[in-house]
């Protein structure tokens, strides 16, 4: 089924490539990419505020309880209205609440959700620290990174709050990220997204079924 891949949600658990993902996006197919994330960032830091997983949770269900559950989805498109025409679409990682998802698919866009082995994800964490820069972040053993995840995938009960189980549901694409180079990755993702020779703008993708769409070796 051919899906229209002008506005790309992007979901996933961390460590999985989801800023990869949009980098690749950019670099390749003359995407926008938006990291939500580094909108929180900027906000912690001007409030002086320790970049911490917790602190970004925390500011993220604040900002959606004062402005809307979507509001970084929103704020993402705010900036790609402003540069009309300089993109074919936009990329927005990482969507962390099933109203995020709704919003892209509100506007006629589409889900990815990636994902890898949680030892793997950790360790390619531990392996980049320093290129990353997220020090307050990625600075934690394997349990701590294991008990932030269970605490971000499932709600809460309170709506705006993360529940990354549940953008999941949503998802209309799902790939595992088994690469372990970065040209194999950047051709994994176009050929998942694109195959060979297609437009990046409506390519044809396999919809999220049971069946991841990364090879199993």
């Amino acid at each position: 089924m051919a899906l229209n891949l002008k506005i790309i949600g992007i979901g996933g658990t961390n460590g999985s490539g989801k800023d990869s993902v949009g980098q690749v996006l950019a670099d390749r197919h003359s995407y926008l990419f938006v990291s939500v994330t580094d909108l929180l960032r900027a906000e912690l830091h001007r409030r002086g505020v320790p970049v911490e997983r917790e602190h970004l949770r925390e500011l993220s269900a604040e900002w959606r309880r004062e402005y809307g559950l979507a509001v970084l989805v929103d704020r993402a498109l705010e900036e790609f209205n402003n540069l009309k025409g300089k993109y074919v679409g936009i990329a927005i990682a990482s969507l962390r609440n099933p109203a995020e998802a709704d919003r892209i698919h509100e506007l006629g866009g589409v889900v990815l959700w990636i994902d890898s082995n949680a030892q793997t994800r950790y360790e390619r964490i531990q392996n980049n620290a320093e290129a990353r820069s997220r020090a307050g972040e990625d600075s934690k053993s394997f349990e701590e990174f294991l008990a932030e995840e269970e605490a971000e995938m499932h709600p809460s009960g309170d709506a705006a709050t993360l529940d990354m189980s549940g953008v999941k549901k949503k998802a209309d694409i799902i790939l595992d990220n088994d690469q372990t180079n970065l040209t194999d990755f950047q051709d994994f993702i176009t050929e998942q997204l694109f195959g060979v020779h297609k437009s990046p703008v409506a390519p044809i993708a396999q919809e999220n079924p049971d069946t991841p769409l990364a090879p199993t070796a």
